[in-house]
């Protein structure tokens, strides 16, 4: 397909997407009083609305689908976020969120450090605490320096960009990547948070990044297939399925491993970014390490978590000067007071499990604390006995220990849950990416039929070219082929969802695939 909208228009998700995200900022501005949250849950709602009744009509009006559902995401964007953040930013006094990212920000340019000292952590209220780790700080530098706009045009700005990176590291085309980009911006988990000036958003779409990069596999270049009736030159090799190990392209030579490693690293470099921002991208990095140890084995897994480490040293060292004489400072701001452990109190005080036991009493937080660490230590065993091997189980797995972590800390809100939610989103998106554009080496994953890994005698090679049509069409428009050749795309039980991200991801001729 030439276009992502057009592909999204002949989707029927796409108007039930927006139909969901409509009633669930409706339910926000009805139920959660006459703050801000109400007020991002008005603009939201109706605009919502308007991108789920234009993707409706982008159904209905082909001819003019693409510029409609192109219409339909910005609209969802513009009245989502952007209106709602202006709004609130002319209108309403700064969240706590904003104003210690914005505190920290001027701390950082005057005095080398985000943090207050001690003294004035003992007199200063919650307030005076940071939790954020020296990175953070980066965005109250627009603030501090005078720009207009402050923290939260830079939070939207890194976040998207962050997310167009994801979807090309993906191999998704650029126009393409910009549209999922900015529908990913427009869902409630992103841009809900993105208004109130939550800074939780670039950490998600940094450990996204960080997954999608590790996902990108280097193939084996392919020679073309023989004609048809032409002889095979390989036609007495022994058949790579009868014992013979396949090979990745990283064990056929230095290219391919070259890229496995350059991979590797700007993977660790990412989420080393992440780390030195928020002490909840540290699960991610755990879990992520084991990932690479059982795809990559022990020396690749040492190089990640070494280079991830050192990156969040290194900016935490270099962002931070005048704090590292003073670790009590850091401890206190960083680990102590999300914990609740020092005689400020977090106002993040939704009411689940962990909150609900602190609220007891100093036995009720000790219990929080203990099920805070039983949790954890079932996350390490489910590691050490059934390790993630690709970045989509490894998104799921450590959507599970943050969704425990939030679920039990002592000072926990709703909103952490944008984490897990975000990080199984990606694994489906991962996953569907995978079906839909497979390896080519072995039976149903060479690029044509006959080669080594085919069925071990020659054979002809069909070419078909995806057109951009899909299941929603009543038939791909394609010429006839053989009976015994299936397109992938084309198969019995394939969603709709996946040729879509097919048609809009790897567009052009390709082989066919899979012979039944």
């Amino acid at each position: 397909m030439d276009n992502w909208m057009t592909g999204m228009a002949r989707g029927r998700w796409l108007p039930a997407w927006y139909t969901g995200f409509a009633l669930y900022a409706a339910g926000v501005a009805l139920f959660s009083g006459l703050g801000q949250d109400h007020w991002w849950g008005t603009w939201a709602a109706g605009g919502y609305a308007v991108a789920a009744a234009l993707a409706l009509l982008a159904r209905r009006y082909p001819r003019g689908g693409r510029r409609l559902v192109g219409a339909s995401v910005g609209v969802s964007v513009a009245v989502g976020l952007i209106a709602p953040t202006a709004w609130l930013m002319a209108t309403a006094q700064a969240l706590p969120d904003v104003t210690v990212v914005a505190r920290s920000g001027v701390l950082l340019l005057h005095h080398g450090t985000p943090y207050l000292p001690l003294t004035a952590l003992a007199t200063g209220g919650w307030l005076a605490y940071n939790p954020y780790l020296p990175v953070m700080a980066l965005f109250g530098l627009p603030g501090a320096l005078g720009l207009p706009g402050g923290t939260r045009p830079a939070l939207i700005v890194v976040t998207f960009v962050l997310l167009y990176a994801t979807f090309r590291a993906l191999r998704i085309p650029g126009r393409a990547a910009l549209g999922w980009a900015a529908f990913a911006l427009s869902c409630p988990i992103i841009a809900f948070p993105l208004t109130m000036g939550i800074t939780d958003p670039p950490v998600i779409a940094l450990t996204c990044l960080a997954l999608a990069l590790l996902a990108r596999r280097p193939v084996q270049a392919e020679a073309p297939g023989p004609r048809a009736g032409a002889q095979d030159p390989r036609a007495g090799a022994q058949d790579p399925r009868a014992g013979a190990p396949s090979q990745t392209a990283a064990q056929t030579g230095a290219p391919g491993q070259t890229a496995v490693r350059r991979g590797l690293v700007l993977a660790a470099i990412v989420l080393g970014v992440a780390c030195a921002m928020k002490y909840t991208a540290w699960p991610a990095l755990a879990v992520i390490v084991v990932m690479v140890l059982a795809r990559d084995g022990v020396r690749a897994g040492i190089r990640f978590a070494g280079i991830a480490t050192g990156t969040a040293v290194a900016l935490v060292a270099a962002l931070a000067p005048a704090a590292l004489p003073h670790p009590a400072a850091i401890i206190a701001n960083t680990v102590a007071y999300p914990l609740g452990l020092t005689t400020a109190k977090s106002p993040a005080q939704s009411p689940l499990p962990g909150h609900l036991l602190a609220t007891l009493g100093p036995g009720g937080h000790a219990a929080a604390l203990v099920l805070l660490a039983v949790a954890g230590l079932a996350i390490v065993a489910s590691l050490v006995l059934a390790p993630p091997v690709t970045p989509a189980a490894a998104a799921n797995r450590i959507a599970i220990g943050l969704t425990a972590l939030f679920a039990l800390c002592p000072a926990t809100r709703w909103g952490y849950f944008i984490y897990p939610l975000a990080l199984i989103a990606l694994g489906a998106v991962e996953r569907s990416l995978a079906r839909s554009r497979p390896q080519r080496g072995g039976l149903g994953q060479c690029g044509a039929l006959g080669q080594r890994g085919g069925l071990g005698q020659p054979e002809a090679e069909s070419l078909v070219e995806q057109l951009g049509q899909d299941d929603l069409e009543r038939g791909d428009g394609l010429r006839p082929v053989s009976a015994a050749v299936v397109l992938q795309d084309d198969r019995a039980g394939v969603s709709i969802v996946q040729d879509v991200l097919h048609d809009g991801a790897d567009a052009g001729p390709r082989p066919v695939l899979r012979v039944d």
